[in-house]
């Protein structure tokens, strides 16, 4: 029985090394790093707004998608259901869902449907959409406000981000940040 317990001495000490190194130390130093030199996307992207009387308020995640489905605001792509195959009926059946909402929705739009507003991304919290499917809904918005929709424009273009590195991925609407300066909270 002893030379079993001998035996065993080496690995628990291995296994208790490794466990610190690997769970505490690795993972420690990983986590102090992206906070110094990534702090505001190690700390989850908040927007927080101080408002007039000075109290802050946070908004929600630049970073995952919020769900709007008023006129007056910039709707995103759809929730949930991000698996399904893009031939599949399902699939069909939630796409021509979602085109009779928008024509219900926005009735005098007679424009296209831009992709990504009727099909979910492959996250199913994509918080951008792409400048076609915000340029589809600049007038609704700018007549929901009362508002020039030149000043819708230049909101969604200031909170538009480029390709990554000029070549990598589309450009990019936040919907979040537009709704928010367009609420006059950004």
């Amino acid at each position: 029985m002893s030379s079993f317990i001998k035996s065993l001495k080496p690995a628990f000490l291995c296994f208790v090394a490794m466990t610190l190194i690997c769970g505490v130390i690795y993972t420690g130093a990983v986590t102090g790093v992206a906070k110094l030199l990534f702090s505001n996307k190690a700390n989850g992207s908040i927007i927080t707004v101080t408002l007039k009387d000075g109290t802050k308020v946070d908004y929600g995640s630049e970073l995952i998608a919020q769900e709007f489905t008023s006129e007056e605001y910039l709707i995103g792509r759809p929730m949930g259901n991000t698996n399904l195959s893009p031939t599949s009926k399902e699939q069909q059946k939630l796409v021509e869902e979602r085109v009779k909402w928008w024509r219900d929705f926005d009735s005098k739009n007679e424009e296209d449907i831009p992709i990504d507003l009727v099909t979910s991304s492959g996250s199913g919290v994509d918080p951008y959409i792409s400048k076609e499917a915000a340029a589809f809904q600049v007038k609704r918005i700018a007549e929901a406000r009362g508002i020039d929709e030149s000043r819708v424009e230049n909101i969604i273009s200031k909170y538009t981000k480029d390709r990554v590195l000029g070549f990598m991925g589309q450009p990019g609407v936040n919907v979040l940040k537009v709704n928010l300066a367009l609420d006059n909270l950004l």
